[in-house]
């Protein structure tokens, strides 16, 4: 679950904003005061800060300074303060983007939304399996920090591997996610062919395999757990 710490000591617009992003099954942190926010903020693994600027015992800015310090969290500023100097002095406190009182709360949940969605999708881009790293939009594989130079069958092949830890593949699966069966025909062979192709290129010792684990008679097993 996401957690987003909201600092707002208005009581209405915090129980508002509070409300629509719970239904929206996020965990939020309420704070009306910067100490609060303070403590939360050291206890708590946060993905998002809202935060006012005007409050009761200090500077929403200050407050975003030390944020910043300690943390890259996303950072939404809360501000009745509508002139340009005043965004320019909240983005060079550290913050990453600003709504102008009085808001609309969906406009609010639709920045927030929107932020987790492309947190979402940039992690998703890239899984880590042991020293391996697969880059999916880009078709980049690093080994221990160097780069890989592979095939389009071999990229395909590790893909499949790769968004399938710890299950194992039959050849005819992997037949039917790498090759297009409807043009030439291809032999279970050809598999075996580009499994050991692609260990000589990722496995630290292509004889003693670590990541793709050969399950006699059914298929292929990739050993290791991934993180996206």
């Amino acid at each position: 679950m996401n957690s987003i710490l909201l600092l707002e000591d208005d009581e209405s617009i915090n129980r508002g904003v509070t409300f629509i992003l719970e239904k929206e099954g996020y965990q939020i942190y309420s704070c009306k005061t910067v100490g609060e926010a303070e403590n939360v903020f050291h206890q708590q693994e946060l993905q998002l800060i809202i935060c006012d600027l005007t409050l009761p015992d200090g500077n929403g800015l200050d407050f975003i300074r030390t944020v910043r310090e300690e943390s890259s969290v996303h950072i939404i500023c809360l501000t009745a303060l509508d002139q340009e100097v005043d965004q320019v002095m909240g983005y060079e406190a550290g913050a990453d983007d600003y709504i102008t009182k009085p808001f609309s709360l969906s406009v609010l949940k639709l920045k927030v939304s929107a932020y987790f969605r492309k947190q979402q999708g940039a992690v998703q881009d890239r899984i880590e399996s042991g020293n391996l790293c697969f880059y999916v939009k880009e078709m980049r594989v690093l080994a221990a920090g160097r780069e890989v130079s592979l095939t389009k069958n071999e990229w395909k092949m590790l893909q499949v591997f790769m968004e399938h830890p710890r299950q194992i593949l039959s050849k005819n699966q992997l037949l039917e996610q790498i090759f297009d069966l409807e043009g030439d025909f291809v032999d279970e062979n050809t598999i075996a062919v580009n499994i050991r192709r692609l260990r000589e290129k990722i496995e630290p010792d292509s004889s003693k395999p670590e990541y793709i684990k050969n399950i006699r008679g059914i298929g292929y097993l990739w050993d290791k757990e991934c993180r996206r």
